[in-house]
């Protein structure tokens, strides 16, 4: 009973509220109709930027598709004869480059574009592939703080790869580290205690050895618990 009561109350004061708006309404018609079409004209501003973007993102993800296709393009052996009805590429730096350009491209035709993002970090990867460190280190560190954090920790992964081709090892353990204590889907603990393994291993053995065995403590029965196996075995055999 007092449930209901309580609800005819709000019933009540909804109704009051109503006519006092309806009141307050025909007093100021003119005022009202103004705000209204200022309302209506604010509406289709913002659906129209929303289908804008969303057209655009559209156009952006078919243009990253094509990149990551060209990425994607397989090598032909050397000396192999070139098939015209296959793409291929001859050197990894060649295919590299030619899908940079198109990542680029996503950048500089829908650089608002979510799709813009992931083009960043393919740059900086194939920045990387290309042997120009400078500037993989400089599009991976921009997207190493992004809210996307999948996309963050992608790009400190790969930007710890860069490091580490610059004999900056100390950064590269400060990323593993970071990735270590806050894994995501895209980079598991496991890869990166993997990989900061392996950069222990030709100075700091025993270091290397304690995050193996975590690994294959934490999940016994995983691939990344048979490679660890594989390596401690391998480290005992030497």
């Amino acid at each position: 009973m007092a449930r209901y009561t309580r609800h005819q109350l709000k019933e009540d004061k909804f109704a009051v509220a109503v006519q006092e708006q309806m009141a307050w309404g025909v007093e100021h018609r003119n005022l009202l109709t103004v705000i209204g079409a200022i309302a209506a004209l604010l509406v289709l501003a913002v659906a129209g930027g929303f289908f804008y973007l969303k057209s655009q993102d559209e156009k952006a993800s078919v243009v990253l598709s094509a990149a990551l296709r060209t990425y994607g393009t397989p090598l032909r052996p050397a000396g192999a004869p070139e098939n015209p009805n296959v793409p291929s590429f001859t050197a990894s730096k060649d295919r590299a480059a030619a899908a940079q350009k198109e990542f680029r491209r996503v950048l500089e035709e829908y650089p608002h574009t979510r799709s813009a993002e992931f083009a960043r970090y393919w740059v900086g990867v194939t920045a990387m592939d290309m042997g120009d460190y400078k500037s993989a280190e400089q599009q991976l560190q921009a997207l190493a703080g992004a809210r996307h954090r999948d996309l963050a920790a992608l790009s400190k992964f790969a930007l710890a790869s860069v490091y580490r081709a610059e004999n900056k090892e100390g950064s590269a353990i400060e990323l593993y580290k970071q990735l270590i204590e806050h894994p995501t889907p895209t980079v598991p603990k496991s890869t990166a205690q993997m990989e900061l393994a392996a950069l222990y291993e030709p100075t700091q053995p025993a270091e290397a050895a304690k995050i193996y065995e975590q690994i294959r403590k934490d999940d016994p029965t995983s691939i990344a618990a048979r490679y660890a196996s594989a390596r401690l075995k391998a480290a005992n055999a030497q």
